[in-house]
């Protein structure tokens, strides 16, 4: 399945931001947070405290009267519960790179003199040495075995040489990782360790929207903490790529968070935190969490083999809005219009086009366009699905046999791409959803192949082109329009490794 579907949450207007501190080199500081639930006037609600393993379920008031709110007491699940969340530690190491500074000492890239003799040296300078320097991050996890079995999130653990767990009672393991999948956000860790605490698994699917959730984790190294929210819709995907229908909560969630337990008022977990949204990097009112059932099909796999196996359908897809509705004669703006096939791909050797609405998947329902990749990763490939299609005025039921998602797609757009970039002689790419997140670059091109003047200059394939002549590149098109006004040369902006580097290519 393409991971090209255009979310319902405008990213121009929000920066995802991964809740996490779990990625390694996480800053880890000291701050207090409150989330208050108080009534503001007493006379305006009355509060009334309910057991945590009660649902309250009150009809309906008339309009006008005033209504008892019933607030859960979380004490009991705390006391319970917390003794199987975990404290996660991670040491990993970056390569940091060392510039010739007077006398030919090594500056640190840290030094503020690295990237002014850096800079003035050029890059045909003879470069220095580089040296590991370890780099520390913290997140939380959950036992769901008593024989030392946890789950975190894959961002927590990534590129982690060490990872320490501290459990509740101040007893610390070495920990190993099983398996990681960056997909879904899921790993899983293995403590050697007997007779330990374990969380309850509920079912993510019978969550309702405004249900009471409750978190527990160490949101900025501060172990233990908890705090609470509401559910604020389900079956959430966002524009990161991924194919996860998160759990969207306003439970305070922060760096170090991550790969916490996410529970519902009967103590069961039902999500694993995950990410933010955010303008600043920590809390602003929205969190999500992978919903259980995803995670634990995750988890098995992992268990079993190390890896995780992915479905995919092979189509890229996009919102169906007012507009479209209207030109396909649909009754309402719903379902996955189907924009581009893969060749050979299990779509289209299933027959769907170009301009298909899927509307549903095995009878679910499609609302938006990311439903069908949030309903496609609960799937295994070689399932069998039937999807409801809208082609030509009328629902047509066509059949699919899923395929896997590491199968790699025909190279169409690839051999596209290096004919457009003759004058540097490069062959580029996008960066994919996985390369971005474990890089930590927003966008860039991949250098597949150099040829010819760039490679003349020292452009290396696996450099990422980040911009020409200081414009930001992240399209084909974008690099043909500013080699086309340059006439003798170009100076690249390139990432390699942990390094940036100009690169001045000369193309008259």
């Amino acid at each position: 399945m393409s991971n090209s579907a255009v979310s319902s949450i405008s990213a121009k207007r929000l920066t995802l931001a991964l809740a996490a501190a779990g990625a390694i080199g996480g800053a880890v500081g000291a701050i207090a947070v409150n989330h208050n639930n108080a009534v503001s006037a007493p006379a305006a609600v009355a509060a009334v405290t309910a057991p945590a393993a009660a649902e309250v379920k009150a009809p309906l008031a008339p309009a006008g009267a005033a209504v008892a709110m019933a607030l859960p007491d979380f004490t009991q699940i705390v006391a319970r519960m917390g003794p199987a969340v975990v404290n996660i530690q991670v040491m990993g190491s970056t390569k940091t790179a060392l510039a010739r500074g007077p006398g030919g000492a090594q500056l640190d890239e840290d030094d503020p003199f690295f990237e002014f003799f850096r800079r003035f040296q050029g890059p045909q300078a003879p470069r220095g040495q580089q040296r590991d320097r370890p780099v520390f991050g913290a997140g939380s996890g959950f036992i769901v075995s008593p024989d030392g079995v946890i789950l975190t999130n894959a961002h927590v653990v990534r590129d982690a040489k060490e990872v320490t767990v501290k459990l509740q009672d101040r007893r610390e393991y070495r920990a190993r990782v099983l398996g990681s999948d960056p997909k879904t956000d899921v790993a899983v860790l293995k403590i050697d360790a007997k007779n330990l605490p374990v969380v309850p698994i509920g079912n993510s699917k019978e969550l309702k929207v405004g249900e009471w959730v409750l978190a527990i984790g160490s949101p900025f190294g501060l172990d233990s903490t908890v705090t609470a929210g509401v559910v604020s819709a389900k079956g959430r995907s966002l524009p990161d790529d991924t194919t996860v229908p998160f759990i969207q909560t306003d439970v305070a969630v922060n760096p170090g968070n991550s790969g916490g337990p996410l529970f519902n008022t009967r103590g069961e977990v039902v999500g694993i935190n995950s990410q933010i949204y955010s303008q600043t990097g920590g809390y602003q009112g929205l969190s999500f969490a992978i919903p259980i059932d995803v995670a634990n099909r995750i988890k098995d796999q992992l268990v079993a083999t190390g890896s995780v196996k992915h479905a995919k359908l092979g189509v890229t897809v996009q919102e169906v809005n007012q507009g479209f509705a209207d030109s396909f004669k649909l009754e309402s703006p719903e379902g996955a219009l189907v924009s581009s096939v893969e060749r050979g791909g299990p779509a289209d050797k299933a027959g769907l086009k170009s301009g298909d609405v899927i509307r549903k998947l095995d009878g679910e329902p499609i609302v938006a366009s990311g439903d069908l990749p949030a309903m496609l990763s609960l799937a295994r490939p070689g399932q069998q699905i039937a999807m409801d299609v809208w082609r030509d005025g009328k629902i047509v039921r066509i059949g699919a046999r899923l395929g896997d998602a590491s199968e790699k797609a025909a190279p169409e757009e690839r051999a596209v791409a290096a004919n457009t970039t003759s004058k540097l002689g490069l062959t580029l790419r996008p960066l994919a959803p996985v390369e971005r997140r474990e890089s930590g670059l927003a966008g860039g091109l991949v250098v597949e192949d150099a040829d010819g003047a760039s490679a003349n200059a020292g452009v290396q394939p696996g450099d990422v082109l980040l911009s020409i002549n200081g414009r930001t590149v992240a399209s084909i098109d974008q690099v043909r329009e500013a080699i086309g006004k340059s006439s003798k040369s170009v100076a690249l902006l390139i990432q390699r490794g942990s390094d940036k580097i100009f690169i001045p290519v000369r193309i008259g």
